[in-house]
């Protein structure tokens, strides 16, 4: 039976390569001349670090600009809370999200259910697998989901006849 899956995956190495483009830049850029602004990364956590809460937007602007340079789509980014860490230096723990949550997995199976195409669609850990009798309605399914989840970057692999 035709089947593909819903996934939604970030390239580490992508995302290492644009930090290392925006932390290159920030050490080159004169507004950010004798400050102590940096990404720093953890797997998939990103820290960014700044002398104020102005440059550490700019220093996000530069970091967005740079994952999207790289195809790195910016919606499976969440920020955390603004923290001061001495005197005036501010940090901010920027979350790469992988994976589908739980919510999100139910969200979409739901959205094809009440469609009522000819698929079925089963949750496989953070993995949505839909499998129907045409591919025409697997394409039809995509469609659907695209259109569904809009607020959440997803992809679908292993399109099998």
């Amino acid at each position: 039976m035709p089947s593909f899956d819903i996934v939604s995956e970030v390239d580490k190495q992508e995302v290492r390569n644009a930090i290392d483009q925006v932390n290159k830049e920030v050490s080159t850029r004169f507004d950010f001349k004798g400050s102590d602004a940096r990404v720093e990364q953890s797997d998939y956590q990103l820290t960014i670090f700044a002398d104020d809460e102005f440059k550490l937007e700019q220093v996000s602007d530069i970091l967005r600009t740079k994952l999207t340079k790289r195809n790195v789509d910016v919606r499976c980014l969440d920020k955390g809370q603004l923290e001061k860490v001495s005197g005036n230096k501010v940090k901010q723990v920027v979350t790469v999200k992988t994976g589908l949550d739980a919510e999100l997995a139910k969200k979409i199976v739901k959205g094809i259910k009440d469609a009522k195409l000819k698929v079925q669609a089963s949750i496989q850990g953070d993995v949505v697998r839909v499998t129907g009798a045409k591919k025409d309605v697997l394409q039809e399914a995509i469609q659907l989901t695209k259109k569904l989840i809009d607020d959440f970057p997803l992809q679908f692999h292993n399109f099998r006849d």
